[in-house]
């Protein structure tokens, strides 16, 4: 009797566990029912278009062509022919063993790429077969198309979503394609779009029995939202153009909004080598084997250097604000600046003003580096007091930018380096002053700057004193970006009074000075040439190679409306290379077109070729170092 009991007991036990058990997957977990991770649900992905790009013109600069994926969803997979399928595909057995399990290991019941972005031919071919393969089947997606060959540094490129990702975010799976570069990495929330998705009841022989709750739970893909970069790519293709064979970053800003213009990193490539089959080849090329010449490397953004002389003009707008000088203060320069007396610690200079009063206007149209020493010491000593003094001036230079990443909405860059006092108390083991780290006077020493930040420096003289932060996009779905980061100013340290002085001296660079042989008639440009020292170091001792090139210019004078950087590696002096460029650019962007007068230079920098000074310096450093 007892039994009895005890039998009805588990039988009635067993009875409520199980009602229980029923009622919490039915009812309680009903709206976290998720179709994802059920054999008996398919479901079919249909992908968004990605926004499109364009120019500040409306030009069209990355657009979508369709491409065809095969995919996989390995718990759907059953015993196949396998050589029979591999020669379908074009591959070998080994190869398909290896791309299933990396499938097994993303997820068995998820589906991933398996083989990507058919030709057209064998996608046709293929349709026919697919069906006799249990849980394979063809996924369209679409990958990007670039009418133009320009700016892909800054528009970026879209590639597969990794395994980690894919754990990370939810919206992606492995083998999915997102930005990972420039505008299309810093934009992909904009530009991907949202996927739609249909669910499929599967009934126990694999089939589709139709759609799961009549369609309740699918969802429409809302395609990608188009963006209007600030690039003027007519601007940028001639930019690229002027770089051909040498190597350096030119960039350039509207100084009214602080829009890029143009971004130019040299050498560059075509963006389409970056899209479908032979992306892989082509990326293993120009991210890991080109280590030398590095396409990928984006030097208007990354690429630190010390600034040369363009730098004397922000110690004469701090050594004015603190009053150390004014525009009447003059200093001797005989062939240099002595600052010590070794016979090692004399600053040469190639002003060409021997023994003569040299005012502010002329030291900076001459680029006179005795003048600027005199001054940055003035600066560094004021009050003797010279860690206050460093500090002081480190507080006026990375107000207009300089030593910091600027903010703007790319995803690679560098902030450089802008020495304070502590620095300098941390690794000098002696009582030092200005003297002590004199090249920061012109622009070498320990500074580091970018050429976005040199461009940024020179909006923000060409603005008196304020500059907005460089972006690259003017629009999202035809909407001007409000964002206060990129429309509020960004105030200096230095009052407006004293950039008209140094400004006039810029516009006598470009009249009487260092860039005379650049000028464009009827355009007022101001500028700074600059030769920047360059060394390396050889079986541990530094070498000094062949300078770098540089000049910062905005124009016109009254009412700016290009402000540019730009840098080239071993181009010697400023005044060869970077200044005839520059004039070229400005002429090029207000003008929209050069004139007769100044094809010739055109075509000369056109031409132009710094390859075999790099070639030698990669082959024969060791002769460079001893001069032979």
């Amino acid at each position: 009797m007892q039994r009895s009991y005890l039998l009805y007991f588990f039988i009635t036990l067993f009875g409520l566990i199980l009602i229980g058990r029923l009622f919490q997957l039915q009812i309680l977990n009903e709206q976290s029912y998720d179709p994802l991770h059920n054999s008996a649900v398919k479901i079919e992905y249909d992908y968004p278009e990605r926004g499109y790009i364009y120019d500040r013109n409306g030009k069209l600069l990355v657009a979508n062509q369709l491409s065809y994926d095969v995919m996989v969803q390995p718990n759907q997979v059953k015993p196949l022919d396998t050589l029979e399928f591999c020669k379908l595909l074009k591959i070998d057995k080994p190869d398909f063993l290896k791309r299933f399990k990396r499938a097994e290991r993303y997820a068995r019941y998820l589906p991933s790429v398996f083989l990507k972005q058919l030709a057209k031919e064998d996608f046709a071919f293929l349709q026919e077969k697919l069906h006799k393969y249990s849980g394979f089947f063809i996924q369209k997606r679409i990958i990007r198309d670039y009418p133009i060959n320009a700016a892909a540094n800054v528009l970026g490129y879209i590639g597969e979503v990794n395994e980690a990702t894919a754990r990370k975010n939810n919206y992606y799976q492995q083998g999915e394609l997102e930005g990972k570069d420039g505008v299309e990495k810093q934009y992909e929330f904009f530009l991907r779009g949202k996927k739609g998705k249909k669910y499929f009841k599967r009934n126990n022989l694999n089939k589709i029995t139709g759609s799961l709750d009549n369609g309740a739970r699918d969802t429409l893909a809302k395609n990608g939202k188009d963006l209007i970069l600030t690039l003027d790519i007519d601007l940028q293709i001639y930019a690229q153009k002027l770089m051909k064979g040498k190597r350096g970053g030119i960039v350039a800003l509207e100084p009214s909004t602080g829009e890029i213009l143009a971004l130019v990193t040299a050498p560059t490539y075509d963006p389409n080598m970056l899209v479908g089959r032979k992306r892989s080849k082509n990326s293993t090329f120009l991210f890991k084997i080109d280590s030398i010449n590095k396409p990928s490397y984006d030097r208007g953004l990354m690429g630190a250097y010390p600034p040369g002389s363009p730098f004397k003009m922000m110690n004469a707008l701090i050594g004015l604000q603190e009053k150390v000088i004014n525009q009447q203060s003059s200093f001797r320069c005989y062939n240099g600046y002595r600052y010590g007396k070794r016979k090692n610690e004399f600053m040469g200079c190639h002003c060409a003003i021997y023994d003569y009063p040299i005012k502010l206007k002329k030291a900076i149209s001459k680029s006179c580096n005795s003048y600027f020493s005199n001054t940055y010491k003035k600066i560094i000593e004021k009050n003797n007091k010279p860690k206050e003094g460093l500090d002081n001036w480190h507080r006026h230079v990375t107000s207009f930018g300089l030593g910091n990443y600027l903010g703007y909405d790319l995803p690679a860059g560098v902030s450089g380096f802008i020495p304070d006092g502590q620095y300098y108390e941390d690794n000098l083991n002696y009582r030092w002053n200005g003297s002590s780290n004199i090249s920061n006077a012109i622009g070498q020493g320990q500074i580091l700057t970018t050429p976005i930040q040199l461009a940024n420096f020179t909006a923000a003289i060409a603005n008196r004193g304020y500059f907005y932060t460089p972006h690259i996009v003017k629009k999202i779905d035809n909407k001007t970006i409000k964002t206060p980061k990129y429309t509020e100013k960004k105030q200096t340290t230095i009052d407006k009074e004293h950039f008209e002085p140094v400004i006039e001296a810029m516009h006598e660079v470009f009249k009487t000075g260092t860039g005379k042989y650049s000028q464009v008639k009827g355009i007022e440009i101001c500028g700074k040439t600059g030769t920047a020292e360059n060394f390396i170091r050889i079986d541990g001792q530094k070498v000094q190679l062949k300078d770098h090139s540089i000049l910062v210019a905005f124009a016109p004078k009254k009412n700016p409306k290009i402000a540019l950087a730009i840098f080239v590696e071993n181009g010697g002096y400023g005044s060869t290379i970077a200044a005839p460029i520059t004039s070229l650019l400005i002429e090029k962007y207000l003008n929209k077109s050069v004139s007769k007068e100044n094809k010739q230079r055109e075509l000369n920098m056109i031409n132009m070729s710094l390859q075999d000074i790099y070639d030698i310096q990669i082959q024969k450093p060791k002769e460079i170092a001893s001069g032979t």
